[in-house]
């Protein structure tokens, strides 16, 4: 039997600090200047910083712009850095994943825009997520499957996105074994500018 002081789930406090500088990047400059230049940015403003962080301890942005987390094992809301955990093994009849709905209106956005979720996760063994997403008439760029351990942001991008439509970008695991989220940041894609040639 458990007294006053004691949880039957463990340690209550996660004191983990982690900094989203931590997570490798899925795109390289290289993949970014494939699939963006500076001059092909139309149709949506630039900004620096993200549009929307949503995280364990804000799953809820302006208008429809929501989370939902699918068979989740834990939500460490109290830790140095909150998350949300998952493993597969606990969940064979349903993938866990993360979903992210995005509602580009109700940040005052009028045109058609392409955003970029950006999902913070961490894989302590090699597991394999399957990035989607819906673009509300636009089109989805996201790897198929990505396999990965350690800690990785996984990029899906949703172009050409109506300021009405309500888009949504997701990650599932679809193999391997715990895993913890962090936070998915929406935000426009990087500026990538040509090298000048050099002058001689």
């Amino acid at each position: 039997m458990f007294n006053h002081q004691e949880s039957p789930f463990g340690e209550a406090r996660d004191d983990r600090r982690v900094s989203i500088t931590e997570f490798e990047p899925d795109l390289t400059d290289e993949d970014w200047m494939t699939k963006y230049r500076a001059g092909e940015l139309v149709g949506g403003p630039v900004f620096w910083a993200p549009i929307e962080t949503l995280a364990p301890t804000r799953t809820v942005g302006r208008g429809r712009t929501n989370l939902t987390l699918i068979r989740p094992t834990i939500l460490q809301t109290d830790a140095s850095t909150p998350y949300a955990g998952f493993d597969r093994r606990e969940s064979p009849t349903r993938d866990p994943g993360v979903s992210v709905h995005f509602a580009p209106a109700a940040y005052g956005i009028a045109g058609t825009g392409t955003y970029v979720f950006t999902f913070a996760v961490e894989a302590p063994t090699r597991s394999e997520f399957r990035p989607t997403g819906f673009a509300g008439g636009g089109t989805v760029d996201a790897p198929g499957a990505i396999r990965f351990s350690g800690k990785r942001a996984i990029t899906v991008i949703l172009r050409d996105v109506p300021a009405s439509a309500e888009a949504w970008a997701a990650i599932e695991q679809t193999d391997g074994a715990a895993w913890s989220w962090f936070s998915t940041r929406i935000g426009h894609p990087p500026l990538v500018f040509d090298p000048l040639p050099a002058s001689g």
